[in-house]
């Protein structure tokens, strides 16, 4: 969450924040009810207080004066618990408006609401020509006998997919290829639990907002997760770092589920957007002055990735209205799909800077031994999405796919065809 020192100390620049991500709160009557809790919050303890020096003199005292003060003090306990109902219930009101509030905007993140107004930055790679006419994900994968939809639909129902033989061990290969790579930039393999508490999904900025985009497990309590980053980041919840332990990085590997609520009709033919899928997560640790620099490291690792998967592609600086709740500035890399004939996104990586620390209580000391809060950074490294702009960018005219060098090591092939 937000700081509560920018509402109380700089107002004008919380609300420029939110009008630049299109969040209408009257910043003004938050902040008025932030001062009218704490005063009942003052009140309530200066009964309690008064309460408890007329407690104490009763012992000195007798006769009618005694049952007097007895008969206030009782007044004052009653005032006092009516005056700490008032103040719980204004801080309930409060902590409800503030936690659903998004992180402060980086003012060098792009302007906009859309996802259309995302500013292009570079592009990478030349789009290959093809001497023949080009197939989708769907048609290549069906065609070679690799991707089975309809077999996965009877299953499972909508937005899954079945990956068969060759495409299997190709998807296992990239993760592989991905972990090994992100070991030599010094990040460590974790591989967290896919369910996880509700504390977890509020911690991250998840909850309350994208509560319709998670699967339940009702009996449980348990939630499962849409990202690794949930887990990464609960993982450290209260705990202290010490600034040498900086900058920690993770890559984690796990299954993701998502409702996709909100996208009828979108997307709905293969494997772009689906309920189930695999991914590799880049997360960091790191102190406050490090963080921009490490959300260009992140974004580094992304495009060393994809170029060595030689995919086309762009980067884009996503607009502040674009942006999830925890994030105050995100990139994402677009690949080339020929089969759809545009660039779709494959990566994001965010720079969450002290939100998400504060909310889940994680910490170092710094150079004066005094706490702080940390940042945490999160960045996609791999997901089925590499694969289907993977087979997209290197199908043959025979139907085929080449596979691209890194990986062939790993697949112990070099080309991926009919099973």
């Amino acid at each position: 969450m937000i700081d509560i020192s920018i509402l109380r100390e700089s107002p004008d620049e919380l609300a420029a924040s939110l009008m630049r991500r299109g969040v209408e709160i009257d910043v003004r009557a938050l902040a008025e009810l932030d001062e009218g809790r704490r005063k009942k919050r003052s009140n309530a303890e200066d009964i309690r207080s008064e309460q408890n020096t007329m407690s104490k003199s009763i012992s000195s005292l007798s006769g009618d004066e005694r049952q007097t003060a007895i008969e206030q003090a009782g007044g004052l306990s009653e005032k006092y618990k009516a005056a700490l109902v008032e103040a719980d219930s204004l801080d309930a009101e409060f902590e409800d408006r503030w936690i659903a509030l998004p992180n402060m905007t980086d003012p060098t993140a792009a302007d906009g609401f859309e996802e259309s107004d995302a500013v292009e930055i570079r592009r990478v790679g030349v789009h290959p020509k093809f001497g023949f006419e080009t197939k989708d994900h769907v048609d290549l994968g069906v065609g070679l006998g690799v991707i089975d939809i309809e077999r996965a639909v009877k299953i499972s129902g909508s937005r899954f997919g079945l990956k068969l033989g060759g495409f299997a061990i190709l998807e296992m290969s990239l993760m592989r290829w991905t972990i090994d790579n992100l070991v030599g930039h010094g990040f460590t393999p974790v591989i967290p639990p896919t369910l996880v508490r509700e504390a977890a999904l509020v911690g991250t900025g998840f909850f309350p907002g994208e509560r319709e985009q998670v699967y339940s497990v009702r009996e449980d309590d348990l939630f499962l997760v849409g990202t690794s980053e949930v887990a990464l980041a609960a993982m450290h919840g209260d705990e202290i770092f010490d600034l040498d332990d900086l900058p920690l990085r993770y890559v984690g590997i796990s299954t993701c589920f998502r409702v996709e609520a909100g996208t009828y009709g979108r997307d709905t033919r293969g494997l772009f957007r689906v309920h189930q899928f695999d991914k590799a997560e880049m997360f960091s640790f790191v102190s406050p002055s490090a963080s921009p620099d490490e959300h260009e490291f992140l974004l580094a690792r992304e495009e060393e990735l994809v170029q060595a998967l030689d995919i086309p592609y762009r980067v884009v600086n996503v607009a502040a209205g674009d942006l999830g709740l925890s994030a105050a500035k995100k990139y994402d890399i677009e690949a080339w799909f020929p089969g759809q004939n545009k660039y779709r996104e494959i990566t994001s990586t965010s720079n969450t800077t002290d939100f998400q620390a504060r909310r889940l209580k994680i910490r170092f000391k710094d150079t004066a031994g005094n706490n702080q809060f940390v940042h945490t950074l999160n960045g996609t490294a791999a997901t089925p999405r590499h694969l289907i702009a993977l087979i997209e960018n290197h199908q043959q005219a025979d139907g085929t796919v080449h596979i691209p060098e890194a990986l062939v090591p790993y697949t112990g092939f070099d080309v991926l065809d009919a099973q």
